[in-house]
C-alpha cells in the first residue's frame, strides 16, 4: 500500500484509496503528507460543499475597496479529499480539473498550481449511502486506486493494544524536502525502459480491448500512465531501469478503474472484484518476455 502511494507521488499522478470507513484511510494520506516536507491541507468531502470552497475566490475588501483572491485549498502541495464521493459532481469536477491540468481558471484569470502537487483522495464504497460516484472520465484522474482492506489479525491485535488517543500521525517528521522530491519525480522520468518492457505493457493494454470479458478497454491515455508508473516503480525498488515485473505489479491498481467488465454497472463492488480478478487471469495469460 504504501509502496503504490509513493510509485503515485514520484509519478507525478494522484492516488484514489477506496474502502469502507475505519480502516486506515485518513490515517495513511495523513501519514504520507506529514512524511513530505510540503504543505499539506485536508479538506472534508460533504454534500454542500461548493466548488468555490476548494477552488477559493475573491473576497470584498471594505478598508480598500478591492476584491482581494483567497486561494481554497487546492492551493497546497499535497491534499486529502477525503470522502471525494461525498460532494456533488459539480464539486467533484472543481477539484478533478485542477489534478488533471494542474492549475485553476478563475473569474478570468488562470493560477498555475505549484509542483509538487498530489492529491490523497480517500472515497466510501458507492453502496453507501450519500455518495456520488465518480464517472469513468473523472476515475481516470487518479494514476492509482487501491484497497487497504482488514488489517492481518495479529496487526489489528497490536494497533488495539498499542494506540492510546490520535496523536501518532502528529509525531511524524518530514524525511524529504521539497527540492529532494522534485529530484527524484525527475530521476523517476529518467528511468530506462526498454522497448521490451514497453512492448510488454502495450500487449497487455491491447489484451483488455480485445478480452472477451471487458466492454471497456483500457485507454492510450491508461497505457501512457502505466508506463509512468512503471518508471516510478523500478526507481522506488532502487533501479535506474524497468523490468517486467513492475508491468506486472502495477497491472491491477494503474488499469482496474479503467477497464470496465461486460454487465457490470459503474461503482458496483461485485463487478469491480470481477474486474480486478478478470485483469489479474489477462496478466497470467500474457507472456512475461524474457
Amino acid at each position: 500500500m504504501v509502496e503504490l502511494a509513493i510509485t503515485s507521488l514520484l509519478a507525478r499522478g494522484h492516488l484514489l484509496v477506496e474502502d469502507v470507513p475505519g480502516v486506515g484511510k485518513t490515517t495513511l494520506a495523513r501519514a504520507l503528507a506529514r512524511s513530505l516536507g510540503v504543505p499539506f491541507r485536508r479538506l472534508q468531502f460533504t454534500s454542500d460543499l461548493l466548488p468555490a470552497d476548494v477552488l477559493g475566490g475573491s473576497i470584498y475588501e471594505p478598508q480598500t475597496g478591492r476584491l482581494t483572491f483567497r486561494p481554497g485549498p487546492v492551493f497546497t502541495s499535497v491534499l486529502l479529499a477525503d470522502e471525494i464521493n461525498r460532494a456533488t459532481p459539480r464539486t467533484q469536477s472543481a477539484l478533478l480539473e485542477a489534478m488533471e491540468e494542474r492549475r485553476v481558471s478563475l473569474e478570468g484569470e488562470t493560477r498555475v498550481l505549484e509542483e509538487p502537487f498530489f492529491v490523497v483522495a480517500t472515497q466510501n464504497p458507492e453502496e453507501f449511502h450519500g455518495t456520488y460516484p465518480l464517472p469513468e472520465s473523472q476515475l481516470d484522474r487518479f494514476l492509482v486506486r487501491v484497497e487497504v482492506g482488514y488489517p492481518p489479525p495479529e496487526v489489528e491485535r497490536r494497533v488495539l493494544r498499542e494506540r492510546r488517543g490520535d496523536g501518532i500521525v502528529e509525531k511524524l517528521d518530514a524525511v524529504v524536502t521539497r527540492e529532494a522530491l522534485l529530484s527524484a519525480q525527475a530521476a523517476a522520468d529518467a528511468v530506462r525502459t526498454e522497448e521490451v518492457v514497453v512492448g510488454y505493457a502495450h500487449e497487455l493494454v491491447l489484451a483488455t480491448r480485445s478480452s472477451s470479458f471487458f466492454e471497456l478497454g483500457a485507454s492510450t491515455r491508461a497505457a501512457i500512465s502505466l508506463l509512468a508508473a512503471v518508471r516510478a516503480h523500478a526507481l522506488v525498488k532502487g533501479r535506474s531501469y524497468a523490468v517486467p515485473d513492475d508491468v506486472k505489479a502495477l497491472i491491477v491498481p494503474v488499469l482496474g478503474h479503467r477497464v470496465r467488465l461486460k454487465g457490470a454497472r459503474l461503482g458496483e463492488a461485485r463487478g469491480r472484484a470481477e474486474s480486478l480478478r478478470a485483469l489479474a487471469d489477462l496478466v497470467d495469460r500474457v507472456p512475461v518476455p524474457v
